[in-house]
């Protein structure tokens, strides 16, 4: 099948000699701050007509998903263990919950910079530094001392895992054929979903056996394999494009997501008493952020900002992005309410509450490529609308739970919800970046993986606070302990149900990308 190329780069002629290296010829030559490339597979023939992807940039894909897996996972691996950690290693709750308070804040002052890695630098390199951090920090958590050398190992992670998810998308996006995307985002959107999913009930059944150590011992062997096979297999599939960093930005963005993520996790722990209030660093962090945007919508003037803003110039972009937060938020919330409700009132083993999100992790991964091939062939609406409307069901339907209700039923609304998340993130994670221009691909994937970190600690926050503000209240009025926890969880499902009408809303109004062609960036 012969296809013109666009007009917007019908001024590009590919050079006739390609490096062996696998490096592409950039087709942007002339748009500022482009990150698309011409891979050696297409510098000759356009896109088969069934959308088959070469085998090298499957190859690629399948690397970087793998990848993407075991480092995503272990961003909620540590919940459970927190518990066994804080008596084996003599601390406080409150230090505990570092282990997952600075995996989470390094993540978000890594994930705004990795436009600038992902424009700078070519995916082979990218892809070698972020699973050789991971591995480091997983080596340093495993062989850890003490908790100062632990919440060092997990900082270390952290720093791989930032970089890993932005470089995953970015690569689909400039790879896969436009009426392909869905299936490819499928499979993404079970490790931006499944993998949080199924890290405690991972790491309840390794405490159940094992000592805390072999949570990072187990997940060393997979990371170091990743790491060889990429060494050995993994191909250059971009051109890198140098440029500048903006050191004050990078600054900002420090103090301003990472505040805020700091903020949102202290008001989820509920630290009463505190030197510093847990809504100081939320709003120092708030007040930076403002004016790190303008700074960024400076600098984007002349293609230098850190995080381009310009990817909220599509409507489509940021009703979808909008969306994703919200239903990320319902996401996160739920992993860390659901085991809480099962152990505290009901009575339940942390390996069983652990358990409990199995099937419903399981069922949206295998959901992920089904919707994705549904999405190529339908577009988002069909699935997003009964997708959003199931998850906001079960939102008011755990609004009811009580410290009698059946676990079964517990299991049977987090399948339910699970059911309805995997209907929503493929759609919209694929109409969200294909509304980008291509040469913003990157900058679009720092933001959704920003967006995915302040949503997911504010979901966590949210719950947390409303469910043991109404607990302390209820127990004030002389109720019963499983009675009381079980009011403020009420609350807790009350306000997330609210807040994902936002979602319910939201759903009817993304629309398929309109401005993409039918074949990827690379192959024009």
């Amino acid at each position: 099948m012969t296809q013109s190329p666009p007009p917007r780069v019908s001024d590009a002629t590919p050079s006739p000699e390609v490096p062996s290296s696998g490096a592409a010829v950039s087709p942007d030559r002339g748009i500022p701050g482009a990150t698309s490339t011409l891979s050696k597979a297409s510098t000759t023939a356009a896109p088969p007509a069934d959308d088959a992807l070469p085998a090298r940039d499957k190859l690629v894909i399948t690397l970087l998903l793998i990848s993407a897996f075991v480092v995503i996972l272990n961003e909620t691996i540590m919940g459970v263990a927190i518990p066994r950690l804080v008596q084996e290693l003599g601390v406080t709750v409150g230090a505990g919950q570092w282990l997952t308070t600075a995996f989470l804040l390094t993540m978000a002052v890594v994930i705004p910079v990795t436009g600038f890695l992902l424009h700078r630098f070519n995916t082979r390199p990218v892809f070698l530094a972020a699973m050789t951090l991971f591995s480091l920090g997983t080596l340093i958590a495993a062989l850890a001392p003490g908790f100062g050398m632990l919440v060092a190992g997990r900082v270390v992670q952290a720093s791989g895992t930032a970089i890993m998810m932005p470089l995953l998308m970015t690569t689909v996006m400039t790879l896969v054929p436009v009426t392909s995307r869905g299936k490819v985002m499928g499979n993404i959107s079970i490790v931006i979903a499944v993998a949080p999913a199924l890290g405690p009930t991972i790491s309840g059944g390794i405490l159940s056996v094992l000592e805390w150590r072999w949570i990072f011992w187990l997940v060393l062997p997979i990371a170091l394999a990743a790491l060889a096979i990429g060494a050995a297999k993994m191909q250059n599939v971009t051109t890198p494009r140098r440029s500048a960093i903006d050191v004050l930005s990078v600054i900002l963005s420090a103090f301003a997501f990472g505040g805020i993520i700091f903020g949102f996790s202290r008001l989820g722990e509920a630290s009463e008493g505190s030197a510093v209030p847990p809504w100081l660093p939320l709003v120092a962090g708030l007040v930076i952020l403002a004016v790190f945007v303008g700074r960024q919508l400076s600098l984007q003037r002349r293609d230098a900002a850190l995080l381009d803003l310009r990817v909220f110039s599509s409507r489509n972009f940021t009703i979808s992005l909008t969306a994703i937060a919200v239903s990320m938020m319902a996401l996160f919330g739920t992993i860390i309410l659901i085991p809480i409700y099962v152990q505290t009132v009901l009575g339940q083993e942390p390996f069983v509450s652990g358990l409990l999100l199995l099937p419903g992790g399981l069922a949206m991964g295998l959901l992920g490529p089904v919707v994705g091939r549904i999405y190529d062939r339908r577009g988002p609406r069909v699935l997003l609308v009964p997708g959003s409307l199931l998850v906001s069901a079960v939102f008011w339907a755990m609004t009811q739970v009580t410290e009698t209700t059946p676990v079964l039923l517990v299991l049977a609304a987090h399948v339910v919800l699970s059911i309805g998340l995997a209907l929503i993130f493929t759609p919209l994670l694929t109409s969200a970046l294909g509304s980008v221009k291509p040469q913003l691909y990157s900058h679009g994937s720092a933001v959704f993986g920003t967006a995915q970190q302040l949503a997911g600690a504010a979901g966590t926050a949210l719950f947390i606070s409303v469910m043991t503000l109404q607990t302390a209240a209820l127990t004030a009025e002389g109720a019963a302990g499983p009675a009381a926890m079980a009011g403020g969880i009420r609350a807790a499902f009350l306000y997330g149900a609210v807040i994902f009408l936002v979602a319910v809303v939201a759903s009817f109004f993304v629309r398929a990308p309109q401005n993409a062609g039918d074949a990827p960036v690379a192959a024009h």
